[in-house]
């Protein structure tokens, strides 16, 4: 049986979540040897053998682990513990073979592949054969910089990661094992799989040493016998990994098809019944060899591969098919849009025909649908060897069309096509200008589509369809999604009054007329009540009727009322919850229960930045009998959605997320038992100290009171812009910069789109600016202060500081989750960060509230046009200049207003790594979750008044387009998280500010660290 072992730099408590992922994914036994505890400031450990042996023994009660020991730290009296803590535990039990037709690799991430599952990407470029800037970063031994190479494979869509050192200058153990512990360090990287890639054995037992979960191996052959074969098949098995063979053996490298298929028979039945190898797997790689050299023996490869990939699949049950798709275009090195529209041409066959995963540049490889037409038929011709001079004719292209290896122009000649073929085309491409003629056309053609209705169901959502698909498998992104949507809206948008007539015509001829519905389902989208933001939600709504759902979207500070009866009323087939600020979670929490109260069985999607699936299995599921389920972002809205429409799928996939959310429980559930927490006496004890009277002196602030800004320049604000998050809104995944353009512009995934994304912002930005159509408003505001243990205490003046009462109070949550004992850091809270009461030193706390005005106008006049592309836009950019105009109004403070530090000299990535001193907290963020703390502030400076920024019940700003915050000079303060608090924090909380326990318990609900229920 083979084994994993699991001793890398970690406690036993740091492993569980490692084990508990790699168990889900192999049939190898788990070898567990965890440090004693994470070493302290010295570079020793603290953990007591009974700690240590306590974390084993609930591993070993879990079924988690078959051998255990230790490793850095522990002691023979460790060992001790530990052997009399499991010896009468029985050890795990490893699954059986998975089910047929299912591989399951991991790296922290568990990720099964099978029938339904689409092409897989391995990402080449973590090859130092196959990447220059790779093979130059780790011949220098700049092994961190090659992490980027990694990172940007992963985001590009790479779900497994290839690693190759093969080298004549390197050590390639060596190489390999280190790069290998690098890609350990990132969890963004380590969460895909590996790929260790080599023709040296030592390389790939190097890498295998190395790997988190489980991964695969590229590669073994027959090519050295069948003895070799099979040793070197135990020795992967031993370490759990999955196997790539190659079809060589003994007599070489096979070509043609009857070989292919021969050779990967008699390997696969070698590994299965010789080396008990799980078929699952089992990857074959039949040879992507090189077409187009000019030979005609090399004319038929393309087909050889295609062919004996069928028949492997059909005959070898369990087996995948993978392959290095860079080979098949060698000829043509230099001209790289012909290589690429290869690639597209050729997996877009093989795929069909059983090719499961393969080497590529995912980022490079073109839509089939995008290719020119010469172009693509002169692929069709090569691959399929449908002519014998194919090979000349792309040639003669290359040089006539795509001069430097630059992409062909596309011109205007889909216009030539049928009008089906057009609408299609420009709801792929997201073109405006021919849909309303194109469409009307189709409508004038009376025998093809006699009713208006017909043109939807068939040409629109045929290309929608498309679209969908596109986007799904990643060939499409969001900004694309969003345009070919705006062109599908003006379509409907022109039948509709024909629809209508047609249903009044109707309606007088024989009353009442049951309508087709052409849609998979409908959907009603709402953010919930007392909550303003939708760009999210609206980003939803758009994908799915990119997908053929009918979407109810009823906006936002929507009341359960609304919610249920336009879900009545619509006949809703699925009822989808957003909402950004905590005081929404609550709200979706009494949807619920609303919903199980009036016997309604309507999925629940619920979905926000606040929501996670933790909140979603623990306080949302539990209230409703129906499906309820967290999607994380827009791409996973469709895959859901299908599901739960679909009748062959519905029933499993509920099951799976109640068994997937109730062990969501449990973790929460024995996670609040295992952490340990202070008592707030002790947190205080252990809070931060300044010495007030030497360490640092408060600096006063220009003025006391408000200072309103009634029309703010935009032009100020603009350089002041984080694109980072626009371009998140849009989710296309890039690298950021430290200074001056993002580096998105120059990936290959997602860089054109970005650049068109960025650009389209830009333009509208200057129109907006300079048509005034936005306006900035906003204050700042400063009072002296002194801190009262956990509160802070504001003044009309610094006379009225020891004489009188305070004219407001801030209320502060502390810390209290134990920290490990290594840890020097105290137990914060915002009010340790102003000089207290009795210090004798004179203090200060400023406040700020900013907003763009405009924005919910100008998306209702877009969305009036059916433009949900630049409403979604308006909104991104409404966001980040109120980000901006907070980011820039600090500056000021600190060295115009407040003016602590009116010599500082910082650029704007110093300003976005917070170099500076001092920092501008906001109620319902991390450092005071509290969203009433905001009813202070609004009282205090008489927000509402003075700038027309509101609170919603929930204390939602609105408009959604703002920011508002404290500000704390003290060159020590910093950010943190509260994090969880206990029972006894609660009751005093609510003490100090006079509110009921519940109520408390209700606005802190994510936070607490146990169960007010």
């Amino acid at each position: 049986m083979p084994s994993i072992g699991l001793n890398c730099a970690l406690g036993a408590a740091e492993m569980r979540p490692f084990i508990e992922t790699i168990g889900k994914c192999t049939t190898a036994y788990i070898i567990c040897y965890p440090n004693a505890g994470l070493p302290n400031a010295f570079g020793g450990y603290d953990e007591t053998p009974e700690m240590t042996a306590k974390h084993m023994k609930s591993f070993a009660l879990d079924g988690l682990v078959n051998i255990v020991g230790g490793c850095c730290g522990t002691t023979p009296a460790h060992i001790r513990e530990i052997a009399e803590a499991v010896k009468t535990c029985k050890p795990r039990i490893p699954p059986s073979f998975v089910s047929e037709g299912y591989m399951l690799l991991s790296g922290l991430e568990p990720f099964r592949i099978g029938p339904y599952t689409n092409f897989v990407n391995i990402g080449e470029r973590c090859n130092v054969a196959g990447s220059k800037k790779f093979a130059k970063l780790i011949m220098a031994g700049n092994y961190e910089e090659a992490l980027s190479v990694a990172k940007a494979q992963v985001e590009m869509g790479a779900q497994i990661l290839d690693i190759n050192m093969d080298e004549g200058m390197l050590d390639g153990p060596s190489a390999m094992a280190r790069f290998c512990n690098f890609i350990a360090s990132e969890p963004d990287i380590a969460k895909v799989p590996l790929c260790i890639d080599s023709s040296n054995f030592s390389v790939i037992e190097a890498g295998l040493k190395c790997c988190q979960g489980k991964c695969i191996v590229n590669s073994i052959s027959l090519k050295e016998g069948e003895d070799d074969f099979l040793e070197k098949a135990r020795r992967i098995k031993l370490y759990g990994a999955a196997v790539v063979v190659m079809a060589f053996d003994e007599v070489g490298q096979a070509t043609e098809t009857e070989t292919k298929i021969a050779v990967c028979t008699r390997a696969y039945h070698l590994l299965v019944k010789k080396v008990g190898f799980n078929p699952n797997d089992i990857i074959f790689d039949p040879n992507i060899l090189t077409i187009g050299t000019g030979m005609e023996e090399h004319n038929l490869y393309a087909i050889n591969f295609i062919n004996a990939a069928q028949t492997i699949k059909e005959t070898l049950p369990g087996a995948k098919i993978s392959g290095g798709l860079s080979n098949l275009s060698f000829s043509f090195r230099g001209m790289e849009a012909i290589r690429e529209a290869m690639h597209g041409v050729f997996l877009y066959h093989a795929i069909k025909y059983g090719m499961d995963m393969g080497i590529v540049n995912a980022g490079n490889l073109p839509v089939y649908d995008d290719i020119h037409k010469e172009l693509l038929q002169l692929c069709e011709n090569l691959i399929w060897n449908k002519d014998p001079d194919a090979t000349e004719k792309l040639l003669r292209y290359a040089q006539t069309h795509a001069q430097g290896g630059k992409r062909v122009v596309q011109t205007d000649e889909w216009r030539n096509g049928p009008v089906e073929e057009r609408l299609e085309y420009s709801l792929v491409k997201g073109i405006e200008k021919y849909v309303i003629e194109d469409t009307e056309e189709a409508r004038l053609n009376h025998k093809k589509y006699p009713r208006p209705l017909n043109i939807i169901e068939g040409p629109l959502m045929n290309g929608m369809k498309v679209v969908g698909d596109l986007f799904g498998a990643g060939k499409m992104f969001l900004p694309q999604v969003i345009k070919s949507a705006r062109v599908m809206k003006k379509a409907v948008g022109h039948l509709i009054p024909f629809m209508e007539k047609e249903r009044e015509e109707n309606r007088a001829k024989s009353g009442s007329i049951e309508e087709e519905d052409p849609y998979h389902g409908t959907i009603v989208l709402a953010t919930v009540k007392g909550d303003v933001h939708d760009i999210g939600k609206n980003i939803v709504g758009v994908v799915l009727g990119c997908n053929n759902f009918r979407v109810i979207d009823l906006g936002v500070m929507t009341p359960c009322d609304k919610i249920l009866r336009a879900a009545i009323e619509n006949k809703a087939d699925i009822i989808g919850l957003s909402g950004l600020i905590t005081p929404s979670l609550d709200e979706m929490i009494f949807v619920a229960k609303e919903m199980e109260r009036l016997a309604i069985k309507i999925p629940l999607l619920i979905g926000g930045a606040t929501t996670s699936r933790t909140h979603t299995a623990v306080k949302i599921a539990p209230r409703y009998s129906a499906p309820v389920i967290h999607v994380l972002d827009a791409s996973r809205s469709v895959v859901v959605c299908s599901q739960l429409l679909d009748e062959n799928l519905k029933d499993d996939f509920f099951e799976e997320i109640i068994e997937e959310y109730e062990d969501i429980r449990q973790d929460h559930y024995e996670s609040l038992k295992e952490r340990r927490y202070l008592s707030l006496e002790q947190a205080r004890s252990k809070g931060f100290h300044n010495d007030w009277l030497s360490d640092w002196k408060p600096v006063k602030p220009k003025f006391f009171g408000t200072q309103v800004f009634e029309d703010y320049d935009l032009e100020t604000l603009v350089e002041y812009i984080d694109w980072k998050p626009f371009f998140d809104v849009w989710q296309l995944r890039g690298k950021y910069p430290n200074r001056g353009f993002p580096k998105i512009f120059n990936d290959k995934a997602v860089g054109e789109e970005a650049k068109r994304v960025y650009n389209d912002a830009q333009n509208l930005l200057k129109t907006l600016i300079s048509q005034k159509k936005l306006q900035a408003r906003g204050l700042v505001g400063f009072w002296p202060a002194q801190s009262v243990q956990d509160d802070i205490h504001l003044y009309a003046t610094e006379e009225a500081l020891q004489s009188a009462e305070p004219i407001a109070k801030f209320y502060g949550l502390r810390q209290q989750a134990e920290k490990d004992s290594a840890c020097t850091d105290p137990y914060y809270c915002l009010s340790d960060f102003i000089a207290p009461l009795d210090s004798g030193v004179h203090d200060y706390v400023g406040l700020f509230a900013v907003a763009c005005f405009g924005v919910d106008k100008l998306c209702k006049e877009y969305e009036k046009q059916c433009d949900d592309y630049n409403s979604i836009m308006v909104k991104a950019l409404g966001d980040r200049l109120a980000e901006a105009f907070a980011e820039e109004l600090h500056e000021r403070v600190r060295k115009e207003f407040w003016a602590y530090c009116n010599d500082e000299q910082l650029d704007i990535s110093d300003l976005r790594r917070i170099r500076y001193d001092g920092i501008r907290p906001a109620p319902g963020y991390p450092s005071q979750p509290d969203h009433t703390e905001k009813l202070t502030m609004w009282k205090l400076a008489n927000i509402e008044e003075a700038t027309s920024i509101q609170l919603t019940e929930s204390l939602a700003m609105t408009p959604a387009s703002a920011v508002s915050g404290l500000y704390f000079s003290n060159p020590k303060s910093k950010y943190f998280a509260v994090g969880k608090i206990c029972k006894d924090q609660v009751e005093d909380y609510a003490l100090r500010k006079n509110m009921p326990v519940a109520q408390i318990e209700k606005w802190l609900g994510p936070i607490l660290a146990y169960d007010s229920e």
